[in-house]
Order: structure tokens, then sequence, then C-alpha cells
């Protein structure tokens, strides 16, 4: 987990091993609930982690991108999402649950997949998922995210890896890891699967 800020490190000290330990949901809501504006709140393979708001150009890579889908994508029912939070989950390899809640960089869906007032949502109807690194995150898009929106079946995950200057594509999820894994230079285009069906330029990032 990112480190906190420092004013909250102090309160935090002062009530450790007072208090019942929390389960992993509890402590995602906690954290969700006392965290500095702007930061992300994710918990993933039933570990809770904090990063802070992403640098500008993390936001013109995840602008391109939308903008690109838009113009190419020809389904009139399929919407891009940004900032919507999905359900991930799973069992450890005894058994025990392993509770998630994400917040991809961008989800593709179908017109009113996300259309209740839940922050977290049934990853079911996500088409393909899309993360761009950051420093704080990059470890986590990297590793347990593939294997969280594979168990969730999300049949494409875009990675935007900027510290390896690649696009990686996988697609096929079978149990916790994706059959196909495509890498490209940030340069190349990359030919994302039906329904989208178009070639990313990813020079334009």
């Amino acid at each position: 987990m990112a480190p906190l800020v420092p004013k909250y490190v102090r309160p935090l000290n002062r009530i450790k091993g007072r208090i019942p330990a929390l389960l992993p949901e509890e402590a995602f809501e906690l954290f969700s609930a006392v965290g500095p504006e702007g930061w992300r709140v994710e918990l993933l393979e039933g570990e809770v982690h904090a990063g802070p708001p992403a640098d500008g150009a993390h936001a013109e890579i995840v602008s391109e991108l939308c903008g690109q889908i838009h113009d190419h994508q020809e389904d009139p029912l399929l919407r891009t999402y940004t900032g919507v939070g999905l359900v991930l989950s799973g069992l450890t390899a005894d058994g025990l649950s392993m509770p998630g809640r994400a917040i991809p960089d961008l989800v593709i869906a179908p017109k009113g997949s996300f259309a209740d007032e839940l922050e977290f949502h049934d990853p079911a109807p996500v088409l393909l998922v899309a993360e761009v690194t950051s420093r704080s995150t990059g470890a986590n898009d990297r590793g347990k995210k593939i294997r969280g929106y594979a168990r969730a079946g999300i049949p494409v995950y875009l990675l935007i890896d900027r510290e390896a200057d690649q696009a990686v594509l996988f697609t096929g999820p079978v149990g916790e890891e994706y059959r196909r894994k495509e890498s490209y230079k940030l340069s190349e285009t990359v030919p994302l699967p039906a329904p989208l069906g178009f070639e990313l330029d990813t020079g334009a990032f």
C-alpha cells in the first residue's frame, strides 16, 4: 500500500492494538472514508492499496484512448467509462475468499451496464478494461490486476506500461490468467479485437 500522508499516521498508531483487527473489506471502507481527496483506494487480492492522483501525462493517454475508441467504434450501444468501480473476487489456494475492488482507468461496456447507485459494479458486462501505469500503481497493473480481471472473465485487458514503453494486450481469460499476451512498443499500432476491431495508434501517446 502506498504510504499514508503523515497526519493520518499518528492517530492510527494511537489506536493500534486497541481495536480488533479489521477484515479486508472493513479496512478498505475505512481507508476510502479517510483517505486524502483525489486518492484512489482499491482492494486487490484482499489487500488495500491507496495512491495519489495520476499526473497529467497519464490523463492525456487516457483521453487519447477514449478519443480513438470514440472515433473508430461502430457499435452504437457500446460506451466508454472512466472512474467506474468493479467488484473483483476469487479464492486462494486454501479456498479462502480474496475480495477485490478495482477502479480501472477505462472500461468499455454496453450502455446501461452501470445504471445503478452502487460504487462498485458487477464486471460481467465489461468487454475491455485498460490501465495506464503510474509509479505508484504499476506493480498492481502488471500483477494483481491481470489476475483479478482474468478471474472476472473480462475478455480484454489493455495495459499501457509507460515505464516499459509498451502496450500489452491480454485476451482469452482462463482461471486467473490470460491465454494470450501480445506486447507492442509505444509507437506501434495495436490490433484491438472485436467488438472494437480497429488499430489503436499508440504513437499518439
